[in-house]
């Protein structure tokens, strides 16, 4: 134990509102990061300077905290684990244990546990995006329906779930009809926290800290307002138990900064040249970095960060306080994309490979060379779009097969915003463009052809044994579906993988029915060539796709199982049938492809 840092007080809860506690010690977490079959990651957030230990079964892992403005938190990495077990896990700080937590709320909970991977057992996966924090009574739901996340985390808890099963249900090829098994790992797509449209506890602390009727007003202004949003969006017990036993991986997408972040050139330049910008990007990009980036990697990963290794190798007597590093790297993030990668990958044996995209943050928004990925990012992707999994499995917030209308509008409005048309019909474009949020890959012409050859490339076999599907999952729009993809004739090729589009939005945050009707109307026909239309002002697609099933609204959370050459995806939603707090699960789709 290292001494002088907090040893000796004494745990007490801390409330936070709707009957969340927190221990006076452990202020958030602890979240079960990266897993594999011998390392699992930790994290927690301490009231203040501490020294935490988790102990799994005969292993410990072990580190001090570390802050970041005001804050303090630890990563804490376990090594020496054996594959395929699942063991229930305590967490310490200063000494005194604060997980499993001796809170009430928490006690009907089945002990947390981790679970490695083991080679060859199937993979079973979460995802999902879109999920604001708000109350779980008749009012929550009245606003927002019922958190898909919490009502699975509810059943899980119910059927016991410690660890996943060996894939031996009463289903095809042991595939399961209900959802007891425990995830490998959940993926969540973005805009977990909403830093634009805040909820009432949100704004009550706004109103403490400083004068709403100021810039941003209700908007986050710093990083302790992040700070506090993940505090709320973290603490409901459910959701609090299920991120403690499953693990999890995350990317951004535009409310965890801000609607629209990185729309265009005449977006980011007009929201620049307000007061509270700078401040908001930076809070938002070092909050990210702590709460969320660091977790997605391995520990071999994070080695090569070099602010992590000032942060695991620190060892003097005084507290490491990142505050000014962090926010250093967040500015020259966002001033500089190609100056960081928040993009990730995972390789699950030869199963699957996971390649999870960063679609804001590396956007090149100069008009001569509009592309939602920069040429650092774009060659990061093509080295990992690569054959010889049984499945490729690509993560982006944003959908890269929007609905066919949908696609095709955005393609059109990219052309005429930069000029295709005339400076009249350009004015019009770029006000369209923000104010229906036209911001998708279509709507980055370049990078979405050359993703889509690479994809074709890998389906023909032509960067290693084509996989059985290539599926890029992806949130954001607020409703779900599955289209699939086929070579455009004039690319001439014959491909060997099932490509698929299969979108989980949102866990919370529906969408008005007037927009349901749009997007209705958006998904019929097929996603075809524009170029002949507009006199080939649109690149032609190497792809033709359209829905298969879906669109359908409900608040989701979509879970995915391979299924050797297959792979079977369910979306589940909450029902109240009885106690409010307590909504059961229902499936809302199944689609099995391959």
């Amino acid at each position: 134990m290292t001494p002088g840092l907090g040893v000796g007080r004494v745990a007490s809860p801390r409330d936070l509102g709707e009957g969340h506690v927190i221990s006076e010690r452990l202020r958030l977490g602890p979240l079960l990061r990266h897993v594999d079959d011998t390392t699992a990651t930790i994290w927690v957030e301490t009231e203040g300077p501490a020294f935490v230990e988790v102990e799994v079964g005969q292993e410990c892992g072990r580190a001090n905290t570390f802050a970041v403005h005001g804050h303090h938190y630890a990563l804490v990495e376990v090594t020496g684990l054996l594959p395929g077990t699942a063991t229930p896990y305590e967490v310490r700080v200063d000494g005194q244990p604060v997980w499993p937590s001796p809170e009430p709320e928490l006690a009907h909970f089945p002990p947390s546990v981790i679970a490695t991977l083991s080679p060859g057992r199937p993979l079973r996966m979460a995802f999902g995006s879109c999920r604001v924090s708000v109350s779980h009574d008749e009012a929550g739901h009245a606003a927002h329906g019922i958190d898909a996340l919490r009502a699975y985390a509810l059943h899980l808890a119910g059927a016991g779930a410690g660890a996943p099963d060996e894939g031996t249900g009463s289903g095809a090829d042991g595939a399961d009809d209900d959802p007891d098994g425990r995830p490998d790992l959940v993926l969540f797509l973005g805009d977990q926290v909403y830093a634009d449209e805040t909820t009432d506890e949100m704004r009550a602390f706004i109103e403490e800290r400083r004068d709403p009727s100021e810039s941003p007003g209700y908007e986050l202004k710093d990083y302790e307002e992040y700070a506090h949003l993940y505090r709320l969006a973290w603490s409901e017990p459910a959701n609090r138990w299920l991120l403690s036993t499953v693990p999890s991986a995350m990317i951004f997408d535009d409310h965890d900064i801000r609607d629209d972040w990185n729309t265009s050139l005449d977006w980011r330049q007009r929201i620049e040249a307000t007061d509270w910008w700078h401040g908001r990007v930076v809070g938002g990009l070092a909050s990210y970095w702590v709460h969320q980036h660091l977790g997605n990697l391995s520990p071999a990963e994070r080695a090569e960060d070099a602010l992590w290794l000032r942060i695991r190798d620190h060892s003097g007597p005084e507290h490491l306080d990142l505050t000014d590093e962090v926010d250093a790297l967040a500015d020259r993030a966002d001033r500089q994309p190609d100056s960081y990668r928040w993009s990730f990958s995972r390789d699950f044996d030869t199963q699957a490979r996971l390649v999870v995209v960063d679609s804001r943050a590396a956007r090149v928004l100069q008009p001569d060379r509009r592309s939602i990925l920069d040429d650092n990012e774009m060659a990061w992707l093509e080295e990992r779009m690569q054959g010889g999994f049984d499945h490729l499995l690509i993560g982006t917030s944003l959908p890269y097969l929007l609905s066919p209308a949908l696609h095709h509008l955005e393609a059109l409005d990219e052309a005429a915003a930069e000029g295709a048309f005339g400076r009249v019909v350009a004015w019009v474009a770029e006000k369209a463009r923000q104010g229906l949020d036209l911001e998708h890959w279509a709507a980055f012409q370049d990078g979405f052809v050359k993703v889509g050859r690479m994809t074709l490339d890998v389906a023909s076999g032509a960067r290693g044994s084509a996989p059985s599907t290539i599926t890029f999952l992806s949130g954001d729009v607020h409703h779900s579906y599955v289209a699939q993809a086929w070579p455009d004739p004039a690319e001439e090729r014959v491909v060997a993988s099932t490509i698929v589009q299969a979108v989980c939005s949102p866990i919370r945050n529906p969408l008005p029915m007037a927009v349901q009707r749009v997007t209705a109307l958006a998904a019929r026909g097929q996603a075809r060539p524009t170029g002949r239309l507009v006199g080939g002002k649109v690149p032609r697609s190497p792809l033709r796709w359209e829905l298969v099933r879906g669109p359908w609204y409900d608040n989701n959370l979509a879970v995915l199982e391979v299924l050797s050459d297959r792979l079977r995806m369910r979306w589940w939603r909450g029902e109240v049938t009885g106690d409010v707090t307590r909504p059961e699960l229902r499936v809302v789709a199944d689609c099995t492809v391959g």
